[in-house]
């Protein structure tokens, strides 16, 4: 029982942890809704991570039967989703310096429509939690048991999504005090660094999707 529970939380936290890499998707963040209160941060950092939290679990839970169910397969989810990952990236990557000095020149009043919006889209998705967390959060899904869902199963899965709600929250919560640590250059350095990391990801998943897609063509 131990056994079993101590695999489960340490094959979800290893294998969703360094995709949904919480420190480069928080610093993206900030560069999205720059000058937030405290309050809002706070706010903006709960939102995300029950919105990656519920993302995960339903992907962990039910995924592979949704996907069944429209009839969507899994190298399309990779080719849809990479693709998406990586506009988002290159928006980022090309974003001018003149739009993030005018996001910095003065405090921008975010309401609270445009805060949860942005929270969902595109912090949560495809940022923090992007079709690769998905795809491989519906392949451990997968791996469920064949005996049924155990208590040691289940109370593994529930630790390791609290162990990765809480990297997500306290990065996205205390973001702010590491762009003052970096500063103005070094954020602006990182923001473009981790915008060329999303964009790469989101070739290389959307490459793996076509791949499989061809190897399905030339096999039928």
């Amino acid at each position: 029982m131990l056994h079993d529970f101590t695999k489960t939380t340490l094959l979800i936290v290893a294998s969703l942890l360094p995709l949904i890499n919480p420190p480069a998707s928080a610093l993206i963040a900030t560069g999205l809704v720059p000058h937030l209160t405290p309050p809002q941060r706070t706010e903006m950092a709960v939102r995300v991570t029950v919105n990656c939290l519920v993302i995960l679990l339903v992907s962990l839970l039910i995924g592979a039967y949704v996907l069944s169910f429209f009839g969507i397969s899994m190298p399309v989810l990779r080719v849809g989703g990479g693709a998406i990952v990586a506009m988002a990236g290159w928006k980022l990557l090309h974003a001018s310096d003149d739009e993030q000095n005018n996001a910095n020149a003065a405090p921008l009043q975010h309401s609270a429509l445009t805060l949860r919006t942005k929270a969902f889209y595109p912090i949560t998705l495809p940022i923090t939690v992007g079709p690769g967390s998905i795809a491989v959060a519906i392949a451990l899904g997968t791996q469920s048991p064949c005996e049924g869902l155990s208590v040691a199963h289940v109370a593994g899965v529930s630790l390791a999504l609290a162990i990765l709600g809480l990297c997500i929250y306290l990065c996205m919560r205390f973001a702010g005090h590491i762009e003052r640590l970096l500063g103005a250059v070094g954020t602006r350095v990182a923001m473009r660094l981790f915008a060329f990391v999303l964009f790469c990801i989101g070739l290389q998943i959307l490459w793996k999707g076509l791949a499989q897609l061809l190897d399905t063509v030339r096999f039928t």
